[in-house]
C-alpha cells in the first residue's frame, strides 16, 4: 500500500503539471479553454474556468463558477434554474402541467462518511414556482417534508406518488398541500442499502408505472392500485422511448434496453433470462473526466484511473434518458448517462433495426458534458415541458454509500474536505445555442389535449395522454378516433394507449392497425390486445395474429408468441396452435423462442416434441429450462434456512439478491451465481476475505469465466459497514452455503473475526490471483 501512495503523489504532481502546462499555452495563445458555452456567466466566473484549477482541493463554488467549469459540447448552452437554498441535495424532480418543478430532496444521504443520522427524517418533496416567466425558478413551497431518504415521485390522478423506503405513498394534491395519505405499497422497498433500492416511478405510454432495481409495476384502474411483476431492471434511473420501450443501467454500464414492450415475458420462474429484455445496448463504457478522479470508491485498484488518475470506465453510471425534447434537432437518437462520480455527462447515440436497438458513443475521447468541478454531482437526467435537457445535481462531496464507502475513498474524502457542506444543490438545463422553446402549458380541454399527442416533445405527449386518461375524459374519445386516421405516427400511438387507458377502444377499432404496413403500429396494436381482448373479441384477434403468423412477419412474432397467456384464457388450443407454429417457423430465432418459452413454465418438457432438431436455437434454450426446472426443484427449503439464518436472510434479500438474484442464480449484466458456486461452497477464508474486501473480476464459476462486457464493475466489500457485524456477516455466509442446491458447513464468528484479522491491513479488493496467494 506504500507503493500506491507515493506513485498516487506522483501521478497528482505529474497532472498538476500538464494542466499548468497547458494553461500558460492558452493564456499565451489567447486561446480560452474548451468549456462550451455557459448562460449568465460573469467576467469573474469566466476567468475561474481559464485559471487552472486545484485538483488537490475541491472547495464549494457557487453555482456560477460551477458553471464555469463545464466543458459542454459546442452549439450548445447550460441555463441555472434553480440553485441553493430554494433547492437542496436534489435526487430527482419532475413538472406538473403548469410547469412547475417538483422536487425530491434527499437531505439525510450520508451526512459524514459513517452515515450518521442518516435515518433522520429531514427528506421533502418541494414545488419550485417560476413567478416571472423568465426560465429561472424563485420560490419555493414545501409539499411534504419529515421524510426518511425519499427517492422519486410520479403526478397520477390528481395527486402525486413518492416513494420513502420501504413504502410507496399516494397524496392527493389540495391547493400545493397533501391530502390524506394512501399506502400503495408497504413493500415498496426493502429494508437495508439506499444504493439497493427501487426508484424511478417512470410512467410509460402503456399506462403502467415501472421501476429502476424493482421486479413491480404499478398502475391506478377502476379505483384501485394494481402491482403486477415484471422483469428486474437497473440501479438508479429509468427512461423510455418513443416507442415506449424502456432504458435503465447498471452503475458500471452505459446503457441497457430492452428490445421489446415491457409488459411481457416475465411469466416463467425456470428462465433466469429472456432475450431481448436487459440488453446492452451500448457496450462501451468508457468515459472521459475533465479532472482527475481520484475520489472514486476504488481508485487504488489496477486499471481504474488512467496514467493521469482519471476513472476509465463507469462506475456509477445512472439516470439514463433517452432525450425525446424534440429541440436538439440533429437528427439523432440520443441516450444520455450520468456519471457524478467523475463529473460528467456522456452522449450515446442510438439507433432502431426491427425489434433490435444498438448504439454507440457520441465522441471519442470528450464528453457532452465534463466539469472540473468535483462537486458537480449529476444524479438525474430529465426531459422538460420546453424540450430541454434538465440536470439533478445534488452537489456534494460524498456520493458512496456508507456500507461500500471503503478506507481508501475515506482518506479521499478527508483530503478535500468533501463531507460538507450539505446544503446545496442545482438544477440546470442544456439547449441548443440561442434557442427560443418555450414551455409547454397541459391545457383542460380534450380537444387541444389530443392535438398535444403530436407534439414534437415527447415529454409534452406523454402529459397529454396521462392528463386525459386521468380525468377520464371521455370527451377526447371522438378526438382521439380521428388522430387514428392521421399521418404522424406518434400521435397515433399515442392515441392508442389513450384509448386504452380510457378503456374506449375495442376490436373493430385496434385490429386495422395490428394488420398495418407501418411495423410500430402493428407492434403498439399487439401489445394492447392483453388490456382490451374479450370473449367477444377473441376470435377476431386470433384470426389476425393467425394472418401475421402465416405472412412470416418476423417483426411481430415474438409478440404474438407473448400474448399466449391472454389467449389461452378463451381458447388454448387456438392458442397452443399459435405457438407451436411460431416455434416451426422460427426454430433458429432465439427472441421468438425466449418469447415462447417464457409461456411454458411446467410444460417445457412436454413441449420439446413441437421441434425435434436438437441443433436449434429453439431446442436448445428449452432444453436448458427443462434442467433449470429439474435443478430448482431439487433446492433446500427456504423457509427452513430463513428461521436458521434470520439476519443472514435479510441481509441477503436488502444486499445481495439484487444483483445476484432472489435464485442464487445470479442477474444478467450484474453479478454471477451463489447456486453452486465453487466461491461459496469452498474455503471459508476465501469468500469471507471477498465479502469482507470485495473482488475484481474476471472470476470463474461454475466453468463460465465472467468478465467485462458481459459483467461489469466489482463485488464490493461491506467489510467496512459498521451496521454490519461479524455475526452478520457470519450468518450471511452461513445462509449462502446452505441455500438453493449449496450444502456446505456454517460460517462461525470466530472465523470471520480470525480472517479480518489477517487483512487489517489491507483496503482494497482482491483479485481471483491475490485469493490464491492470501489463502493458498
Amino acid at each position: 500500500m506504500f507503493v500506491k501512495v507515493n506513485r498516487f503523489k506522483y501521478y497528482l504532481l505529474y497532472a498538476l503539471l500538464i494542466a499548468a502546462c497547458l494553461t500558460i499555452i492558452q493564456c499565451v495563445s489567447h486561446k480560452p479553454l474548451k468549456t462550451g458555452v455557459v448562460s449568465n456567466v460573469n467576467q469573474n466566473s469566466v476567468k475561474a474556468a481559464i485559471d487552472t484549477p486545484d485538483f488537490s482541493r475541491s472547495d464549494v463554488l457557487t453555482p456560477k463558477q460551477s458553471m464555469a467549469r463545464m466543458q459542454l459540447e459546442p452549439g450548445y448552452e447550460v441555463k441555472l434554474v434553480a440553485a441553493e437554498p430554494l433547492i437542496v441535495a436534489p435526487v430527482a424532480i419532475n413538472f406538473d402541467n403548469s410547469g412547475r418543478l417538483w422536487a425530491v430532496e434527499m437531505t439525510g444521504y450520508m451526512p459524514d462518511t459513517a452515515g450518521n443520522g442518516e435515518d433522520a427524517p429531514t427528506g421533502k418533496i418541494v414545488i419550485l414556482n417560476d413567478d416571472n416567466g423568465d426560465g429561472v425558478y424563485d420560490r419555493r413551497t414545501v409539499f411534504v417534508d419529515s421524510l426518511r431518504l425519499p427517492r422519486a415521485l410520479c403526478f397520477i390522478n390528481g395527486g402525486v406518488l413518492v416513494a420513502e423506503p420501504p413504502r410507496l405513498w399516494f397524496y392527493p394534491i389540495e391547493g400545493d398541500k397533501p391530502g390524506k395519505r394512501t399506502l400503495v405499497d408497504p413493500k415498496y422497498t426493502e429494508d437495508g442499502n439506499v444504493e439497493h433500492q427501487p426508484n424511478g416511478l417512470l410512467r410509460a405510454m402503456d399506462n403502467w408505472i415501472y421501476n429502476a432495481k424493482s421486479s413491480k409495476r404499478y398502475r391506478f384502474k377502476d379505483g384501485k392500485w394494481l402491482i403486477e411483476r415484471t422483469h428486474f431492471r437497473g440501479q438508479w434511473g429509468i427512461s423510455q422511448d418513443d416507442y415506449g420501450r424502456l432504458y435503465y443501467n447498471d452503475n458500471s454500464s452505459n446503457v441497457i434496453g430492452d428490445y421489446f414492450l415491457p409488459g411481457f415475458g416475465y411469466g416463467n420462474a425456470d428462465q433466469q433470462n429472456v432475450t431481448g429484455y436487459a440488453e446492452r445496448v451500448v457496450a462501451d463504457n468508457r468515459v472521459y473526466p475533465a479532472r482527475p478522479t481520484p475520489g472514486v470508491n476504488r481508485g487504488y485498484t489496477k486499471g481504474t484511473l488512467d496514467e493521469q488518475l482519471r476513472l476509465r470506465n463507469f462506475t456509477a453510471a445512472c439516470a439514463p434518458l433517452v432525450y425525446r425534447g424534440g429541440v436538439f434537432n440533429d437528427g439523432t437518437i440520443s441516450a444520455f448517462v450520468a456519471e457524478p462520480s467523475a463529473n460528467l455527462i456522456k452522449r450515446n447515440l442510438i439507433g432502431y433495426s426491427g425489434n433490435i436497438t444498438r448504439g454507440r458513443q457520441a465522441y471519442i475521447g470528450r464528453e457532452f458534458l465534463a466539469s472540473t468541478d468535483e462537486r458537480f454531482r449529476p444524479v438525474n437526467l430529465n426531459d422538460g415541458p420546453d424540450g430541454a435537457l434538465y440536470i439533478t445535481d445534488m452537489y456534494r462531496g460524498i456520493i458512496q454509500h456508507k456500507t461500500y464507502l471503503t478506507e481508501y475513498l475515506k482518506n479521499e474524502i478527508i483530503k478535500r474536505r468533501l463531507s460538507q457542506p450539505l446544503n446545496c444543490g442545482r438544477i440546470y438545463k442544456v439547449i441548443p445555442k440561442g434557442n427560443s422553446a418555450k414551455f409547454v402549458a397541459i391545457p383542460a380541454e380534450p380537444e387541444k389535449l389530443v392535438d398535444l399527442l403530436g407534439h414534437t416533445n415527447g415529454w409534452v405527449r406523454d402529459r397529454a395522454q396521462q392528463t386525459i386518461t386521468d380525468k377520464k375524459l371521455l370527451a377526447a374519445v371522438p378526438y382521439l378516433q380521428q388522430a387514428l386516421a392521421g399521418s404522424n405516427q406518434l400521435k397515433t400511438i399515442h392515441a392508442l394507449w389513450t384509448l386504452e387507458g380510457l378503456n374506449a377502444l375495442n376490436a373493430e377499432r385496434l385490429i386495422p392497425y395490428i394488420s398495418s404496413t407501418d411495423a410500430w403500429l402493428r407492434v403498439e396494436a399487439i401489445s394492447i390486445v392483453p388490456s382490451v381482448v374479450n370473449k367477444a373479441s377473441y376470435k377476431s384477434y386470433l384470426s389476425a395474429l393467425q394472418r401475421l403468423v402465416q405472412n412470416r412477419d418476423e417483426v411481430t412474432a415474438p409478440y404474438i408468441a407473448y400474448l399466449y397467456p391472454v389467449l389461452s384464457r378463451y381458447d388454448k388450443p387456438g392458442a397452443d396452435k399459435l405457438l407451436q407454429q411460431l416455434a416451426t417457423l422460427y426454430p433458429q430465432n432465439k427472441y421468438v423462442a425466449d418469447a415462447i418459452i417464457s409461456n411454458l413454465s411446467g410444460r417445457e418438457a412436454q413441449f420439446t416434441s413441437v421441434v425435434k432438431d436438437t441443433a436449434t436455437v429453439f431446442f436448445k434454450r428449452l432444453s436448458k429450462i427443462v434442467n433449470n426446472r429439474k435443478s430448482r426443484l431439487l433446492n433446500n427449503d427456504p423457509l427452513k434456512l430463513k428461521k436458521e439464518f434470520p439476519r443472514g436472510a435479510t441481509i441477503f434479500s436488502t444486499t445481495c439478491q439484487t444483483c445476484h438474484g432472489a435464485d442464487g442464480n445470479g442477474i444478467k449484466g450484474l453479478a454471477p451465481p451463489f447456486n453452486r458456486s465453487q466461491w461459496v461452497t469452498g474455503d471459508k477464508r476465501k469468500l469471507i476475505g471477498i465479502v469482507l474486501n470485495g473482488l475484481t473480476g474476471p472470476v470463474e464459476v461454475n466453468d463460465h469465466l465472467y468478465k467485462a462486457p458481459e459483467i461489469n464493475g466489482d463485488m464490493p466489500g461491506i467489510g467496512g459497514a459498521k451496521e454490519i457485524s461479524d455475526a452478520d456477516i457470519a450468518q450471511l455466509l452461513s445462509f449462502l452455503r446452505r441455500s438453493w442446491q449449496n450444502k456446505a458447513s456454517a460460517v462461525t464468528v470466530k472465523e470471520v473475526i480470525t480472517v479480518r484479522s489477517q487483512l487489517k491491513e489491507r483496503n482494497s479488493a482482491f483479485t481471483v490471483e491475490e485469493l490464491e496467494k492470501v489463502f493458498p
